[in-house]
């Protein structure tokens, strides 16, 4: 049986539609209604859709937690709130990606197709003798879905991740925040460009040295970010 999608809902309308949308899509569900529940919960999960405004531990921390224990399963933010701090901040420790309410049927459905065959192609799709690139200091490895620098593994969400490699893979070629969007996200994701944004900074945070004057990482004013100029190399 595969594993079921972990809904974390409070509204009892909202918990068993999100049921009723997922078995018409193919999906196993399994629904609960607080943090508390979902953190017993999520590692029996494929992926999650949490809601943020929850009773007792919010949604936010919900994600960070989770996060802190593993970077790669899927996380979709169910919110209210669109355009406000606090998906910013859902962004910014791991989410995925977001959804606001009232959501139309299809586009969710959509946006979960296209996190599940990201990370069906990150699990089983690479080439077996895929060897790591090495830029400077930093290593990546798309075969083990793992990155270092200066030999220490980095923490990185599937998405950081994806973006990473997808930059390693072109160096010194400018994309714009839409090219990135559709390279990275899919043409299906309808999202915003401060979303490229909210995950370049994140990657830089955790890349760089100094953000501010990042080494890997470029703004290309005008069009949007490079990876650097410096060719990568396989590691030996």
């Amino acid at each position: 049986m595969p594993r079921p999608i972990l809904c974390v809902e409070d509204d009892p309308d909202i918990g068993r539609l999100l049921e009723t949308i997922l078995a018409e899509a193919g999906y196993a569900a399994e629904w609960v209604t607080t943090g508390e529940a979902a953190l017993q919960r999520w590692k029996a999960s494929s992926m999650i859709i949490l809601d943020l405004m929850l009773p007792g531990i919010d949604g936010l921390q919900v994600c960070r937690e989770i996060r802190e224990q593993d970077a790669a399963i899927p996380l979709i933010m169910l919110t209210a709130l669109a355009g406000t701090r606090e998906v910013v901040e859902g962004l910014e420790i791991g989410a995925d990606d977001y959804i606001t309410k009232p959501f139309d049927t299809d586009i969710l459905v959509a946006r979960i197709h296209a996190l599940m065959r990201r990370r069906e192609a990150v699990d089983t799709h690479r080439a077996p003798d895929a060897r790591p690139v090495v830029v400077m200091d930093l290593e990546i490895d798309a075969t083990h879905h793992r990155a270092t620098l200066h030999g220490q593994p980095l923490s990185l969400t599937a998405r950081e991740f994806a973006l990473l490699s997808f930059f390693s893979r072109h160096p010194g070629h400018g994309f714009s925040r839409s090219e990135l969007l559709d390279a990275v996200w899919g043409a299906e994701f309808d999202g915003y460009d401060h979303t490229v944004n909210t995950h370049i900074n994140r990657l830089r945070n955790k890349i760089e040295a100094d953000p501010a004057n990042p080494r890997y990482i470029l703004t290309v004013w005008g069009i949007g970010y490079r990876f650097t100029d410096l060719p990568p190399s396989a590691a030996e």
